[in-house]
């Protein structure tokens, strides 16, 4: 995710000058390589669009910092929530390994509300709102809550 939309537009003229393609919309790789990585622009993520930036606090955790190159790592709340609204199950079980290895500083309640004031700016609120129960449920279900 490229918050910042000037940072976004320079960095996606430059990844083409350092031999990488464009796979998919979002997608990037580089001919040979295994690795393949999405940028989303501004605050969405596949079709969720965030309530906050992710640079403001809170919103990211330094994963490593480089010259001119800052990774973040999005918040656990917006990054749940942003997979259970895409609900693959992949997305599920991502979020069940992200909830089981964070379990001692994710608060259930407020990734809850968080969730459905999320969903609430969707057009499809009243088919997303039930995967944040499948998802409670699964934790249940497996010892994390």
């Amino acid at each position: 995710m490229v918050p910042d939309l000037k940072e976004y537009s320079s960095l996606t003229k430059q990844l083409p000058v350092l031999g990488y393609k464009q796979t998919s919309g979002p997608g990037w790789q580089r001919k040979g390589e295994v690795f393949h990585f999405d940028l989303f622009r501004g605050n969405n993520i596949h079709t969720t669009e965030l309530l906050n930036s992710p640079l403001q606090e809170g919103g990211n955790t330094l994963f490593a910092e480089f010259s001119h190159l800052y990774i973040g790592i999005l918040n656990d709340y917006d990054l749940i929530s942003s997979k259970l609204m895409r609900g693959t199950q992949v997305d599920f079980e991502d979020c069940l390994l992200l909830a089981a290895a964070h379990k001692e500083e994710l608060n259930i309640e407020k990734l809850i509300v968080h969730f459905h004031e999320i969903v609430g700016y969707d057009v499809a609120a009243d088919r997303l709102r039930p995967n944040i129960d499948h998802f409670l449920d699964q934790l249940r279900e497996n010892g994390t809550l």
